[in-house]
């Protein structure tokens, strides 16, 4: 594994190799709200619960919706909702197939969303180990700023996307990307604004600020699309 230097420093600021090697699954509370919600007909997330695994996609959301006991899970390019009792109650699979034309433009359904927060989340909260993921092309455009190429087999925004980290500690600061299943002009800045720490001395983003991307390639103060919360964010198996 060949690391570029400012993936080094952010791996070590979130951890360190061996922590996120040896993970199993990350588990979250989120909340979350902005424009985007608003123009797909969607709920907030309030303190909803995500499990999800480190070293592939597959993300549990409760609740994905309105009803409480509904679950939405990816899995892979396939989503899912489930009851409470664990009864698959609808299934699609190759999701983002779904979004190129229709109603999806107007408003989206359970498993819509599904799709959508659950990849998101995933790429949010499990970076240190997309960051040594030898699927991915990263690229140190200069000091601070990594440039990410995914493959097929990973959902996610866009192919090309870009990291921009704090030179000497190694902190996230804004993540560029284009979330094509909304709009293929949906160039999108995605910032910290805020890191904590959890009970183990983990640090993570906990707070985030997504807003279109201007045409010099900066963070416009507005509109918010989506306000996220992180309050808890726990890794289990070998982490912390």
């Amino acid at each position: 594994m060949n690391l570029t230097e400012t993936a080094e420093k952010a791996i070590e600021a979130y951890g360190g190799c061996s922590l996120w090697q040896n993970a199993g699954t990350l588990e979250t509370e989120v909340s979350a709200y902005g424009l985007a919600f608003t123009l797909k007909r969607r709920p907030f997330f309030r303190h909803a619960r995500i499990v999800e695994e480190v070293h592939r996609p597959f993300s549990v959301l409760t609740p994905i919706g309105r009803n409480p006991g509904v679950t939405g899970i990816l899995d892979g390019h396939s989503v899912r909702l489930e009851d409470e009792n664990g009864r698959v109650i609808a299934e699609r699979r190759s999701a983002r197939d779904y979004f190129r034309i229709g109603r999806r433009l107007l408003w989206w359904d359970d498993l819509d969303m599904s799709y959508f927060a659950n990849y998101a989340s995933w790429n949010y909260f499990t970076l240190p180990a997309l960051l040594m993921n030898e699927e991915i092309a990263w690229r140190e455009l200069e000091p601070g700023l990594l440039e990410a190429r995914f493959p097929d087999g990973i959902p996610t925004h866009s192919s090309v996307q870009r990291f921009r980290f704090e030179r000497e500690s190694g902190r996230l600061l804004q993540h560029d990307y284009t979330a094509e299943i909304i709009s293929p002009l949906a160039r999108a800045s995605n910032v910290v604004l805020q890191h904590a720490r959890n009970s183990a001395g983990l640090l993570y983003p906990s707070v985030r600020r997504v807003t279109p991307r201007g045409p010099k390639g900066r963070p416009l103060a507005r509109p918010v699309l989506i306000h996220l919360d992180i309050h808890e964010y726990r890794l289990t198996g070998n982490g912390s």
